[in-house]
């Protein structure tokens, strides 16, 4: 469907207040989507995305100020969700021996398997992108990272 039936709005001030509502919109529309999606493994999507960035870590510890720079949602509250993994025992925390400040954090088996379990499924969920062909998915994605790098 088109942004204009979507949210019965038949004109627009300009093509770029279209493509914002567009962006926003679909952004939105994705999230709701991963949030149905993650429900009924009981975690969010800031959760799974901490979690993949435990599991890139290979085992190696990594600090929770690490993880944030690293996250999609810059808006989380990684302390929190890192709180919320450990008491589910998807991921482990102990003192960074060079910083006792600092805590170190890690995946654990329970985190491994769920992203295992999960894997297949979000793959499935990445192949709804596929209604574009490789070369459109490439050039929006470099749209996208010009529209970012605009703001730089």
């Amino acid at each position: 469907m088109s942004i204009e039936t979507d949210i019965k709005q038949k004109k627009f001030r300009s093509v770029y207040q279209r493509l914002a509502l567009n962006l926003v919109y679909t952004s939105n529309w994705l999230e709701y989507k991963q949030l149905e999606f993650f429900k009924e493994y009981d975690i969010t999507s800031q959760q799974y995305n901490v979690l993949r960035i435990l599991r890139g870590q290979q085992m190696t510890p990594i600090k929770v100020s690490d993880i944030t720079e690293r996250m999609l949602d810059k808006n989380s509250n990684t302390s929190r969700l890192v709180d919320k993994l450990l008491a589910k025992n998807l991921a482990k925390r102990s003192s960074c021996p060079n910083d006792r400040r600092a805590v170190d954090v890690v995946i654990t088996e329970e985190g491994l398997q769920l992203l295992k379990e999960l894997d297949p499924h979000v793959e499935e969920w990445e192949n709804r992108f596929n209604v574009l062909t490789a070369e459109e998915a490439e050039q929006v994605s470099a749209l996208l990272d010009k529209l970012r790098e605009s703001d730089s």
